[in-house]
């Protein structure tokens, strides 16, 4: 415990952000980081809990009371190595988890957490920034092979482990590049795309070898890797996106909010983003945009709307409007359910909850959306009579989550079990699929997650895939 007095002397004080008027104009990050006076004030204020919640609150158990303490004291090298021992890609989650630790903190009890995304973000920006962070090549080699498929945040914590293992690890991906909606999904001004170079580049040095732009299931089937590697792992994600299935949804103004955000980060990397883009170019500018559903995927396209030079921007969410602040009693160390203001809403964007679309208006593209307001009684939706409205449209944009992995090509030929919602069927104990020497993590196997929680299925499965082969594993799980 770094001072025992710490949380009674000091609030909590986050980053804070640059003035939105400035940050619209570009795609970078504009998040403003404390130095490392206040950072050590901030990390003071963790109490070293008896029962620590926020371990259990992080999907990937993070010693979070461990290099608070670190922090305080100033050991900066040494709170990089605790930091590391249990999370692959602290950068990652520094920037983009949504930070349930922060919830399940005792200090949340009083809306007082600890800045623990804030910490852990700058533990490992210094850790980089001073060079401590190397390649970790294993001291032999293991003579298996595993074959990743999928190099988002589950495949890229996978195959770094598996590699560190000793073992021979080449990473199947379909797109130009690696990071799966990492790269293409998180805008750039969450998290910029070097931070997935330079890690790739790590891997690398320690004998990961990336395949990109080879789809697995069309390009490559899936028998040759069973024929040509020891073990395969499932690590596709989630990517079948929930439709619309409305009148008017299959007019070209209607567009899937991956497919929007996509392009954007093409651009950004400068390249052609047409190429990926059968339905052609799609941006915001200058039209009337409204944003179909409430999480974070459409925080995303509101930001990147306004960054386009948007007429106007509308976020609707089918739920009712959370409260403003839960009830500790009842929710506390839980996740709670309450509103939440991103720094794209603090952009500009007018928001509606408890809203049921009906048609899309529109003859050869969108020019509105039909609504009418609901109220859910007994857990059941029901439209409230009279309450019907339009709302101006030039551009929808779906970001209503997703139902699973794809079907077609890789599970069509891998025959692999799926469970009752469409996910590969796989428990969290051994990662197996109903296929010998098959593997699953991440979203592919669990649905629609957090980036925290791939990174821990990756680094579980690599384990369990090292137990496999090897009939014991060192790996950490």
């Amino acid at each position: 415990m770094g001072k025992a007095t710490g949380f009674l002397e000091l609030d909590r004080k986050d980053r804070t952000y640059a003035d939105p008027a400035e940050r619209l104009k570009h795609y970078r990050e504009f998040v403003i980081p404390h130095d490392d006076g206040a950072l050590k004030g901030q990390a003071s204020r963790c109490m070293n809990c008896g029962i620590p919640y926020c371990h259990n609150g992080c999907p990937v158990n993070n010693q979070i009371p461990d290099w608070n303490h670190l922090v305080y004291e100033g050991d900066w090298r040494e709170a990089v190595e605790n930091l590391h021992s249990t999370n692959n890609f602290p950068e990652f989650t520094g920037r983009i988890c949504p930070a349930p630790c922060e919830a399940a903190c005792t200090l949340n009890i009083v809306d007082q957490p600890v800045t623990i995304k804030s910490i852990e973000c700058a533990i490992v920006d210094r850790g980089w920034k001073e060079g401590w962070i190397t390649p970790q090549v294993p001291a032999k080699k293991s003579g298996r092979s595993v074959a990743v498929v999928g190099s988002g945040p589950a495949g890229m914590a996978c195959a770094q482990q598996l590699a560190r293992a000793g073992h021979s690890v080449t990473v199947f991906e379909k797109s130009d590049r690696i990071g799966g909606l990492l790269r293409y999904g998180i805008p750039d001004f969450k998290m910029e795309k070097h931070l997935i170079n330079r890690r790739g580049m790590q891997m690398e040095a320690e004998g990961v070898q990336f395949r990109t732009g080879v789809e697995v299931g069309v390009s490559v089937s899936f028998a040759s890797l069973q024929e040509n590697f020891d073990a395969v792992v499932l690590a596709g994600g989630a990517e079948e996106a929930r439709q619309l299935e409305i009148p008017g949804a299959e007019l070209p103004g209607v567009r899937l909010a991956m497919e929007f955000l996509t392009q954007q980060n093409k651009r950004n990397a400068g390249d052609d983003e047409l190429r990926a883009a059968p339905r052609g170019s799609l941006t915001a500018t200058g039209k009337h945009v409204i944003v179909i559903g409430g999480g974070d995927t459409g925080s995303d396209c509101v930001g990147t709307s306004n960054r386009q030079g948007a007429a106007s921007v509308t976020q609707l969410e089918i739920m009712p409007k959370p409260p403003e602040s839960e009830d500790k009693a009842m929710t506390w160390p839980d996740w709670p359910l309450r509103l939440r203001t991103s720094s794209s809403h603090e952009e500009g964007v007018a928001r509606d909850w408890a809203v049921l679309t009906r048609n899309v208006v529109g003859d050869n593209d969108v020019r509105g959306l039909e609504c009418v307001r609901v109220e859910w009684v007994g857990g059941k939706m029901q439209e409230v009579p009279g309450s019907e409205f339009t709302l101006k449209a030039d551009l929808i944009l779906l970001a209503m989550g997703f139902t699973g992995p794809r079907k077609q090509g890789m599970l069509e030929q891998a025959g692999v079990e799926l469970d009752a919602r469409g996910n590969v069927a796989g428990n969290v104990t051994d990662y197996r699929t109903s296929d010998e020497g098959v593997f699953a993590c991440g979203d592919m196997r669990r649905g629609q997650s957090l980036v925290v929680w791939a990174i821990r299925e990756g680094r579980q499965c690599a384990r369990a895939v090292d137990e496999a082969l090897m009939g014991a594993s060192e790996l950490p799980r």
